[in-house]
């Protein structure tokens, strides 16, 4: 086989493999990925039910073999095109670059918690997996509605971070009137700041499991008012998000067009 064979062979893997190489969205190599990871994901969620695993213990070690080797080729397979990556290092530092970036960690963790479906940690591990779902996702035709996101957090992030804010002054601070009208009524519920703290959070949240509520005239009142403010307060942010993704869009067209028309 001539010299260039290999590396033609490798570039053409390497365009299926990793989303950046391709302006048109994912590969049909990454779709099937992305599919076969989430229906590994589901596999693994479903093992966890006692009564299912119990009765297919045999069928769920086989998937999780079948699996494991998938994935284990997948990481060989990227690992040996990484060299066609654009940048100035050599082919084993790209390599190395690989296996110690994020995705890379991310893949080798996806192969550890398949090989050893018996380890302790192992359902947690096996939520990696979408993570490599993610990756995906945030490449290719994707990339560019994360990087808007991406960037109306960081136009807005002063916002942000004041509406955080003020959501956790007004929990600490419903929560001390809280103590200071139920303490004495249900000491085992708001006895204390910290005990009334997880009313403060299942209601400013507006959850309100239901496990924890004020009896007192004055209790219910206070409760009433953290009920109305927390509405507003929780649906703050999502205003302030939407406002700066719209804005980063609007950007996005503009420089789309005046980009089209320096081409003309």
């Amino acid at each position: 086989m001539p010299d260039n064979a290999p590396r033609s062979l490798r570039a053409r893997l390497y365009r299926q493999l990793d989303p950046e190489a391709r302006n048109r969205g994912l590969s049909p190599t990454n779709w099937a990925l992305a599919v076969f990871i989430v229906f590994a994901s589901l596999v693994a969620i479903v093992a966890t039910e006692p009564t299912i695993h119990d009765r297919n213990a045999r069928l769920f070690f086989l998937a999780e073999f079948v699996f494991g080797a998938v994935f284990v080729v997948e990481y060989l397979a990227r690992l040996w095109v990484a060299p066609e990556r654009p940048g100035p290092e050599g082919g084993w530092r790209k390599r190395l670059r690989f296996m110690f970036s994020f995705s890379g960690l991310i893949d080798l963790l996806t192969i550890i918690a398949t090989l050893t479906p018996g380890a302790p940690a192992g359902p947690l591990l096996r939520a990696f997996r979408l993570l490599r779902v993610l990756r995906l996702a945030k490449l290719g035709r994707m990339s560019s509605a994360w990087r808007h996101i991406g960037e109306a957090i960081s136009s807005r992030r002063a916002e942000l971070f004041l509406s955080l804010f003020a959501g956790i002054g007004l929990m600490v601070f419903s929560a001390t009137l809280l103590y200071l009208a139920e303490g004495d009524a249900q000491p085992d519920k708001f006895g204390s700041i910290p005990r009334a703290l997880w009313w403060a959070v299942a209601t400013l949240t507006t959850i309100g499991y239901g496990d924890i509520y004020p009896i007192t005239p004055l209790g219910k009142l206070l409760a009433s008012v953290t009920a109305v403010t927390s509405i507003g307060l929780i649906a703050l942010p999502t205003g302030i998000l939407a406002a700066a993704f719209s804005d980063a869009m609007t950007r996005h067209r503009e420089r789309v067009a005046a980009g089209e028309e320096e081409d003309h």
